[in-house]
């Protein structure tokens, strides 16, 4: 009968169009840069809650509806959305997915992201503004991995989807979009450089 693979996660990468986007994403690493120092209220908030880095996602969480090129942004994803929600296989004829929450990330070195995942959210994801060489990719977990009652450790040549962690790499102008129920992290930026990125979710409700 063979083996049959179920319950599959998946996970989604790709790129923006290349026409063009070049000087679309140094608008928007312009705009991330700038939002930092205008944000006081951000500043705060990272410095109690995302030691040495900054992220808005606490105070301007919607950038596609207060930036004209976070706007075209969010123009630019949506075919990769549709894309991943088809291999999903949503059923989306009563409503679509629709952006609720958009909001700006930067890492300086040392900076880590913890282990969390996105509540009340139906799609999430990322895209890389600026990822220097040696910057930390995004680290998913299994989410089974709290069953893995009595299981030995895996073979160090295991298949990707045998593994009880994986790390899809960070790389500029390049997008991730992932369930938002998935668990994922960021470990410590080990470059002197800033990791920059941009993160969001959609919603069905």
């Amino acid at each position: 009968m063979g083996l049959q693979r179920l319950f599959p996660t998946l996970v989604y990468r790709g790129r923006l169009k290349q026409t063009g986007r070049q000087a679309f994403n140094n608008r928007l690493l312009h705009e991330c840069r700038q939002l930092r120092l205008d944000d006081a209220g951000g500043r705060r908030w990272s410095a109690k809650n995302y030691p040495g880095g900054y992220t808005s996602y606490n105070s301007v969480n919607r950038m596609h509806q207060v930036s004209p090129t976070f706007a075209e942004l969010e123009r630019r994803l949506r075919r990769h959305v549709r894309s991943f929600a088809a291999a999903l296989q949503f059923d989306l004829t009563q409503r679509e997915l629709t952006m609720t929450d958009c909001w700006v990330n930067i890492m300086p070195r040392q900076v880590v992201h913890g282990l969390h995942l996105h509540p009340l959210s139906t799609l999430s994801g990322t895209y890389y503004v600026k990822t220097p060489r040696g910057s930390p990719g995004l680290k998913f977990e299994d989410p089974r991995l709290d069953r893995f009652m009595a299981a030995p450790p895996r073979i160090a040549t295991s298949r990707t989807d045998n593994r009880p962690w994986v790390i899809v790499p960070a790389q500029e102008g390049a997008l991730v979009l992932f369930e938002s129920w998935l668990r994922h992290e960021v470990p410590p930026n080990p470059v002197a450089a800033e990791r920059i990125s941009i993160s969001f979710n959609y919603s069905w409700f």
